[in-house]
């Protein structure tokens, strides 16, 4: 009788903090499934990359679920204060041994979501310059002009200048040519423009620009600026300079290069 009673007491007094807790557990459990799923909805429809969806789901669902776990434990009575202390005790060991991996991750998270470039994109970082073959959890795989294949910690390259030649359509092409101090400007000028609009790879609009930048040590300079898409690039560019050597030397106008006249007197 006495141990009826025992149980019979517990029952009354821990009964609804039990039934609760359990309730509390099912419910949570529910919902930490909704919220995962609505993460994953809203990681796809941003058009995260795959890997790092079901990361995140997981480290959300788990995160949530210890914190569910220690909330039902509370709620039936045991002591979480030291639970709680030693998880942050660990969580923060781990932190400090995995810093760099940690910043890479938080770098790669905000290049996935911001996308300030993607796979296939031309880009200078970091002091490389090259295509993007590839945007992991952790670093950023890129491809050299000369086949060679770098590998940058997303860490660094979220927090530096990132230039991506592959945002726009198209692209202006700098270049300047010099000739000589005899020859003549409007000639060089119109044989410039001829050669211009001839190239079908060169845009109409915006117009392009053909002018006389500076009185150098040794020619008269001209900058010339024309508009491309971004795919003709290069080939505009080191196409023009063999096309204006070649077109100068029927134009007989000459291209000077730096010379210096020694005198030498007898006494």
């Amino acid at each position: 009788m006495d141990i009826l009673a025992t149980v019979k007491g517990i029952a009354i007094t821990y009964g609804p903090q039990l039934l609760l807790a359990v309730v509390t557990l099912l419910v949570g459990f529910w919902i930490i499934g909704i919220v995962t799923k609505v993460l994953q909805k809203g990681l796809e429809r941003s058009r995260v990359d795959i890997s790092l969806q079901r990361f995140l789901g997981s480290l959300v669902s788990v995160l949530l679920k210890v914190m569910l776990m220690i909330s039902v434990a509370s709620m039936i009575g045991i002591e979480t204060t030291s639970f709680v202390a030693v998880i942050g005790a660990a969580g923060l060991a781990v932190g400090l041994a995995l810093q760099g991996s940690l910043a890479n991750f938080a770098g790669g998270v905000l290049i996935l979501l911001f996308k300030p470039y993607k796979v296939g994109d031309f880009i200078d970082a970091q002091g490389v310059t090259g295509s993007v073959k590839e945007i992991q959890v952790f670093n950023t795989v890129m491809k050299t002009g000369d086949n060679k294949t770098i590998i940058i910690p997303n860490g660094a390259i979220s927090n530096g200048i990132i230039t991506n030649f592959s945002t726009e359509a198209t692209r202006r092409v700098d270049m300047v040519f010099g000739i000589g101090y005899t020859d003549d400007i409007q000639h060089a000028k119109k044989v410039l423009n001829q050669i211009i609009s001839a190239d079908d790879r060169i845009l109409k609009e915006p117009e392009h620009l053909v002018v006389v930048s500076e009185l150098a040590d040794s020619s008269v300079n001209f900058t010339v600026r024309v508009w491309v898409n971004a795919s003709d690039y290069w080939g505009v560019y080191f196409g023009m300079h063999e096309k204006v050597k070649e077109t100068f030397d029927q134009e007989k106008i000459s291209i000077p290069f730096p010379q210096r006249d020694v005198y030498v007197h007898n006494s």
